[in-house]
């Protein structure tokens, strides 16, 4: 009776379902099985429901999440699913559930299409209902690409059984090629730990040879390793190489961590980035919620994700030619229903499997479909197995970015980029070939990098590379020097660094375009590291470090004249003071003069009053000048004049000294800008960089909210940016302060070392980068300049050379002396001179009143004693030099007292 109401059951849901799929619009129901974990896929597959449904034709799909490998529950779920009256099954699970459920498929005939499948697969005898997305072909790439590089030991790490099947496959392949490589270890790890010892044994025992590791294990735990091994201070970097099993690449790498580029890596990629059909996709999937579609928002999806939509592709061009062919075709007879009988461990009815009546030709029709998806060329055998697809081999640059080195095509093999020379990977103490050959090193007429040599008179004119001078001639001789090799230098035809330009061959102009079209061995200029020219050319290490800054126009100072002193305050101020002045001692002069208390009487019965006008005058200069005087007012209405008068001069002595410092700020420098904030906040100062250069490139692509609305004001004002770093330079100069370029830190330094000395650098740099010598993909020299560059780092030779060609020729006093608004210590003698002058002019007019004095004093004595007036000033002069008088004769005090 239980039996009876399920089989009910069943047949209402096919009923109901024959309904949906058969209507005014077309529904085809799909079953998918998920297990939990996988939200990148999941989102995947609601995505491309989304994008592939229509209101003609839609694919509605029943969704099941397992979490369990018990083979019983996922039993139920799958008569579930057929129950449902499902045309087609998709989803992704574990080795153990894929087994049960690839068990069911191929028994009840229900088409089944996966992103992913485990190795240990086993054949059926039959049509086999399972059609697998993912390549099953990986091993033939590895073993190619390990012959590629023409290794012939290796040691292999992985972390599951089915990398262990991958080396089986491996050795058999190779074994038939006839190619001898020898694993000369084989460990299965379980963690970062167990890999990074087994590595350090081999440290111990092989540490200056080259040593190459096949691993294969998940991209979370591959980078682990790597990170981990760079950052082991006892494990060597460069002398291992490593080969990542797996679409590794298709997850996201950040360049952001450094250790990436430290160490020699390479791996797969199916979902190229650089194409058109990713591009369209990818520019959608960033902008889906995260929240909502769990896995998405981000600028990468990985394989197995890529895979899933490619699948939901796949099942929308099936079905699509099967209902075009016969829109009936796909009716399902209720004669024939699709039941499974469940186990339940007492009443099992044993009968007949009823498959899935349209199983067959469903699969052949998905088997038939081809077409370009995320992850390329999609096309089936038809046993379910993918062909004809395409794998990126990747590098990973010295920049930790990801550098395309060649291909991997399924039935033709390895084949390297354009313009890379299928060489392997060298060891350092290999000698280079071709020793005898002139390589073509091409540059850039730039100061202080490459110049044409100054001829002296009477100088033969210099042919050949002698031509030349500057930083980047000598380091050109060094290297050349150190590596062996003779070298001829070319100058760029067009004049360029190097930027993508669909017109010229190759994609890029400048010198880059030329190390691609192989008409340069190397560029050997001011040419920035970045990693656009990364995926298309070698760099070495950087030989010059530097980052972007700020050039502006150097603001004059503001000299102070010879009375500089008098500058805190106004001409009306000093001329108040002075007549307060003159003033006050009036005032005193009068209050002390109508009062008694002020009057004193003299021995011979005078009266005096001390406060004459000179007096008052001397009472008031003193308390202005804050010193002392031997006089002061007795009187209450004189001391209420000097309170208020010493009032009055503490507050003006106070502010003058204040403002006296502040004053002498005008005397520095004063920065109309100071940094790249102050820059992108301001209109008055307008501001470029050089068209196509690394700089205009590093605004373009900037995130960072200022640098993006500097990148608003270049591209949209005309005139600011420039087509050379000399109109640029020249720009700042003419517009005196209304222009800033926007150039490379050495250029900076070096301009401003040269006369007119009228620009500075201001600000820090706005980011660090390098200058590197670059070689076409795959040059034999790479490695060779690498160890040369870093040898001429450490023992200082790059240092030297930068001293010689842009500070020991400075034309300008400073030495690479940033002049700013900071602290001006020293008062010059030309900002004080003035009271110097006052100084000495009170000084002379203190001794012309002194004489005039004592010909006047000389002259009363004469008169008084009847003598000439020569005789009363010898007398006095007699005085004045020995204090006594002479002889009796009448001295100035004897003349007063007769």
């Amino acid at each position: 009776m239980l039996f009876k109401l399920k089989l009910i059951t069943q047949i209402l849901q096919v009923f109901f379902a024959t309904r949906v799929c058969f209507g005014n619009s077309e529904k085809i129901p799909l079953g998918g099985i998920f297990e939990q974990g996988t939200v990148e896929v999941q989102t995947a597959f609601k995505h491309a429901l989304v994008e592939h449904n229509t209101e003609e034709k839609q694919l509605l799909a029943y969704v099941d999440i397992i979490n369990t490998a018990d083979s019983f529950k996922l039993s139920r779920i799958i008569c579930n699913q057929f129950a449902r009256g499902v045309n087609s099954m998709v989803g992704v699970m574990g080795s153990d559930s894929f087994h049960s459920f690839r068990s069911y498929a191929n028994t009840f005939q229900m088409p089944f299409i996966t992103p992913w499948f485990p190795a240990t697969i086993s054949k059926t005898e039959g049509l086999d209902f399972v059609t697998k997305v993912q390549p099953t072909d990986l091993h033939e790439a590895i073993s190619d690409t390990v012959s590629h590089y023409g290794w012939k030991n290796a040691i292999y790490m992985y972390s599951t059984h089915e990398g262990l099947l991958r080396l089986q496959s491996i050795f058999e392949k190779l074994e038939y090629r006839n190619d001898s490589l020898k694993i000369t270890i084989v460990k299965k790890i379980v963690g970062t730990q167990e890999a990074l010892s087994i590595l350090r044994e081999l440290e111990v025992s092989k540490r200056w040879s080259v040593k190459y590791v096949i691993l294969d294990c998940p991209t979370s735990l591959a980078k682990d390793i790597i990170i981990r091994h760079v950052r082991d201070v006892h494990m060597g970097r460069r002398t291992y190489h490593y080969l990542l099993a797996g679409l590794v690449f298709d997850e996201p790498w950040e360049s952001s961590i450094v250790e990436y580029g430290a160490i020699n890596i390479t791996g797969f990629r199916i979902v190229d980035p650089t194409k058109q059909r990713v591009k369209d996709f990818l520019k959608k999937w960033t902008t889906l919620d995260p929240m909502r579609f769990p896995g998405a928002g981000k600028s990468s999806i990985s394989a197995t994700a890529a895979f899933m939509y490619d699948s939901v592709s796949i099942l929308h061009e099936a079905f699509h030619h099967i209902l075009s062919y016969d829109p009936l075709s796909l009716q399902r007879n209720s004669s024939r229903m699709l039941t499974c009988t469940e186990s339940s461990g007492i009443d099992s009815d044993l009968r007949t499997v009823n498959p899935f009546e349209h199983g067959e030709l469903i699969t052949r029709e998905i088997r038939k479909v081809e077409l370009e998806g995320l992850s390329g060329n999609i096309k089936f055998t038809e046993q379910g197995a993918r062909v004809g697809y395409t794998l990126d081999v990747i590098e990973m640059s010295v920049n930790s970015v990801q550098v395309k080195i060649g291909e991997w095509k399924q039935g033709e093999g390895f084949m390297p980029s354009s313009g890379r020379r299928n060489t392997k990977y060298l060891n350092y103490s290999r000698p280079l070939k071709e020793n005898n050959k002139t390589y073509i090193v091409t540059s850039i007429l730039e100061e202080p990098y490459l110049m044409y040599r100054k001829i002296e008179k009477g100088e033969k004119k210099p042919t050949g590379n002698e031509r030349f001078e500057g930083f980047c001639k000598e380091l050109a001789d060094k290297l050349a020097k150190e590596l062996n090799i003779s070298y001829e230098l070319r100058l760029v035809k067009d004049d360029q660094y190097g930027a993508e330009n669909p017109q010229s061959p190759g994609g890029w102009d400048g010198m880059v375009g030329e190390l691609i079209r192989q008409e340069a061995d190397l560029t050997i200029a001011a040419l920035t590291i970045t990693s656009e020219r990364e995926r298309v050319v070698d760099f070495s290490k950087p030989f010059l470090s530097l980052g972007i800054s700020i050039m502006i126009y150097k603001p004059k100072k503001h000299t102070q004249g010879v009375f500089g002193f008098m500058s805190p305050l106004s001409n009306a101020t000093w001329s108040c003071v002075i007549l307060a002045y003159i003033g006050v001692s009036f005032i005193l002069y009068l209050v002390t003069r109508f009062n008694a208390a002020e009057w004193i009487v003299e021995t011979q019965g005078q009266l005096q009053t001390q406060f004459s006008i000179p007096n008052a005058l001397w009472f008031s200069l003193a308390a202005l000048v804050q010193q002392g005087s031997d006089i002061c007012p007795r009187s209450f209405a004189g001391r209420l004049v000097g309170s208020v008068w010493w009032f009055f001069t503490l507050i003006l002595i106070s502010s003058y000294t204040a403002n006296f410092a502040a004053v002498r700020t005008v005397n520095r420098m004063v920065l109309p800008i100071k940094d790249a904030d102050d820059l992108s906040k301001q209109v008055e100062v307008q501001y470029g960089t050089l068209k196509g250069g690394s700089t205009w490139d590093f605004f373009r692509r900037s995130e960072l909210a200022d640098y993006k609305r500097m990148w608003e004001f270049m591209s949209t004002t005309p005139g600011v940016n420039v087509a050379s770093y000399d109109e640029g330079i020249h720009l700042v100069r003419q517009r005196k302060g209304k222009y800033a370029l926007l150039v490379e830190s050495p250029k900076n330094d070096y301009t401003n070392q040269r006369k007119p000395c009228d620009t500075m650098k201001v600000g820090q740099n706005l980011d660090a980068k390098g200058f590197g010598v670059a070689t076409p993909l795959g040059s034999p020299l790479k490695h060779r300049i690498n160890l040369a560059v870093l040898e001429m780092t450490e023992n200082g030779t790059l240092t030297k050379l930068q001293n010689t060609w842009w500070y020991e020729r400075s034309e300008c006093d400073h030495t690479n002396k940033q002049e700013t608004s900071g602290t001006d210590d020293e008062l010059s003698l030309g900002s004080l001179a003035g009271i110097f002058y006052i100084l000495i002019i009170g000084l002379v007019l203190a001794m012309a009143v002194a004489l005039i004095e004592f010909c006047y004093n000389s002259k009363k004595d004469a008169q008084k004693s009847h003598m000439t007036l020569a005789e009363a000033m010898k007398a006095k002069a007699r005085i004045t030099i020995t204090g006594n008088s002479d002889g009796g004769e009448p001295s100035c005090h004897n003349s007063h007292t007769h």
